[in-house]
């Protein structure tokens, strides 16, 4: 497995939508691997393609005991009760701002070997799937904050960048977790 270069907030990549996978191959479980010892090694709990600059609809995640991967995910259905929590971002290292998302859903998709499932989710999970479902739509956490969180969310990647030079690096986050 090799670990792969997160892409940060700034990066076009990241504003892409991915495409959709029709391969099902060695070559995407590699993928997913690589990704997975990513993600773990970042200590987050959620990583979408084009966060390593790969516009394929696959993502990977891991909470609690449970992980793997998700490829050409659709949301089917989502409750109307919504949920405030904060959520932070591999692609933007040390922010952490509220997001509300559905308190349930229901998602359509596939493994990596092509077979359908249809997944349900309540709470943290269905954070970190639509969080990540979002990457695959060229959606960031940002694009959710309040007008004030996101103006302050952006002064800080500013100041961030201005101290460093060049932006923060990928460090150790938790989606919504610190």
């Amino acid at each position: 497995m090799s670990i792969l270069d997160i892409r940060l907030f700034g990066d076009p990549v990241l504003r892409q939508r991915a495409r959709p996978v029709t391969d099902f191959d060695e070559a995407l479980e590699r993928l997913a691997d690589d990704m997975l010892a990513t993600m773990r090694e970042a200590n987050g709990v959620g990583l979408a393609a084009p966060q390593v600059g790969i516009l394929k609809r696959l993502f990977t995640w891991e909470v609690d005991e449970e992980h793997g991967a998700v490829v050409n995910p659709r949301l089917v259905d989502a409750s109307e009760e919504l949920v405030s929590d904060d959520e932070g971002c591999l692609s933007f290292p040390g922010l952490f701002y509220p997001v509300e998302r559905p308190l349930r859903a229901r998602i359509e998709h596939v493994d990596l070997h092509g077979e359908e499932h249809t997944t349900d989710l309540e709470d943290f999970d269905v954070r970190v799937w639509l969080h990540e479902m979002d990457h695959l739509n060229g959606i960031l956490f940002i694009d959710h904050l309040a007008k004030h969180d996101r103006k302050a969310a952006m002064r800080e990647i500013r100041q961030m960048r201005e101290g460093s030079g060049d932006g923060p690096e990928p460090g150790s986050l938790l989606l919504g977790r610190q």
